[in-house]
């Protein structure tokens, strides 16, 4: 699953980063780390970019960034 697949308030939690060089480090760097819980808070009108919660602070990331996190689903 990835945040395509998730509607506005829903939750996922971080299972795999993918992409490879500056592009992985990046999202490591902004808290994209497996393990934490993300919220997709907002899609742009044109669907790009999108809007998510992710430890405490909204992150505003490309889609073709996005695709490349799989998420898993929360258990509540």
């Amino acid at each position: 699953m990835t945040f395509e697949d998730l509607k506005i308030g829903q939750k996922g939690i971080i299972s795999e980063v993918g992409g490879e060089g500056a592009l992985r480090l990046r999202l490591l760097d902004m808290g994209l780390i497996p393990g934490t819980q993300v919220q997709l808070q907002k899609i742009a009108p044109m669907g790009d970019p999108i809007q998510i919660l992710v430890r405490g602070y909204d992150l505003t990331i490309r889609l073709e960034d996005a695709r490349r996190i799989v998420l898993r689903e929360v258990v509540e």
